[in-house]
């Protein structure tokens, strides 16, 4: 008895889910019916075109050959290399990484925040880690990254074994500013996004075209279809960077569903300051101090 009962908090570590979130490690765990459902599947799937940037209906459905412009969304791929690649990956697996919800590990570089109270601590925050002084200097380099000088960085690890996914989400828009940008390494995966506002999305003929060469080309509106049971998916490659502002930023809701998790993934998510602690903003001397401890690159996960 004794024996099985200090076995079991080495097995209860092994999952950091909390209230409904869950994992396949919990659920093994609780056994039976797990006392959560998963939300409904939405019902229209589209798949975002970085080539044209509008969002086209899956084959086979009801709306093949439909589009509806999805902006805000920017990809580069082989952002880098694959040696790169494996060093980034190697460097961060020197740190430990702490359990998350979902199946998910995790490692922060940034400041410790409430979101709620709208409160923040630079205390324990001693910068962006060292090997991301090249991603960075690397991303300045693209039109629509000029002056991107993120605050905060996040690495989260997912694999299949655990059942890794993250529920839809916007990301705070108190702190953490227009542009959110993320290098997904070792393996492809999907980004989901919904939208939950009321409404409908207007369709055209899906474009084929270059999007300078679409402004005379595209047909008026012909169909339409609720905002509510539209999923947008962006394929994302390996060594890929992705860029979201705008409404794909602050209006649609981004996720990984755990079926798009096939093998180890590990994305690094940063993060710039918003306004208010910029330039100007209410918070500009707190904005300042955050920058210049991020930007030293001497950072270790908090």
């Amino acid at each position: 008895m004794a024996a099985a009962a200090a076995e079991t908090p080495e097995v209860l570590r092994e999952c950091g889910c909390k209230g409904i979130r869950t994992c396949l490690i919990c659920e093994r765990q609780r056994g039976g019916d797990p006392p959560w459902e998963l939300p409904p599947a939405k019902t229209y799937r589209f798949i975002y075109c970085s080539n044209t940037g509008w969002a086209v209906g899956a084959e086979e459905s009801d709306f093949e050959g439909w589009a509806f412009p999805f902006p805000g969304v920017m990809l580069i791929e082989d952002f880098v290399t694959r040696e790169e690649e494996a060093e980034l990956v190697r460097l961060m697996d020197r740190d430990p990484w702490k359990l998350s919800q979902s199946g998910r590990r995790k490692q922060d570089y940034g400041p410790k925040v409430n979101f709620r109270k709208q409160k923040l601590k630079t205390e324990g925050f001693c910068g962006l880690p060292s090997f991301s002084r090249e991603v960075v200097r690397r991303m300045g380099l693209y039109p629509g990254l000029e002056g991107f000088r993120p605050v905060e960085q996040c690495n989260l690890d997912y694999c299949p074994e655990r059942g890794s996914a993250i529920d839809p989400h916007l990301d705070d828009a108190w702190l953490w500013g227009e542009r959110l940008v993320s290098l997904n390494l070792l393996s492809p995966t999907v980004l989901s996004m919904c939208r939950e506002a009321p409404g409908s999305l207007l369709l055209c003929s899906a474009p084929s075209a270059a999007p300078e060469a679409l402004v005379d080309s595209v047909i008026a509106p012909s169909r339409s279809v609720l905002c509510q049971e539209v999923e947008v998916a962006i394929p994302l490659p390996a060594r890929s960077l992705l860029v979201l502002t705008g409404a794909a930023r602050h209006q649609w809701k981004h996720a990984i569903h755990r079926r798009h998790i096939e093998a180890r993934r590990v994305c690094v998510t940063f993060r710039e300051l918003s306004a208010e602690f910029g330039p100007g903003g209410r918070q500009q001397e707190l904005g300042q101090e955050l920058l210049q401890i991020a930007l030293s690159f001497q950072g270790r996960p908090v």
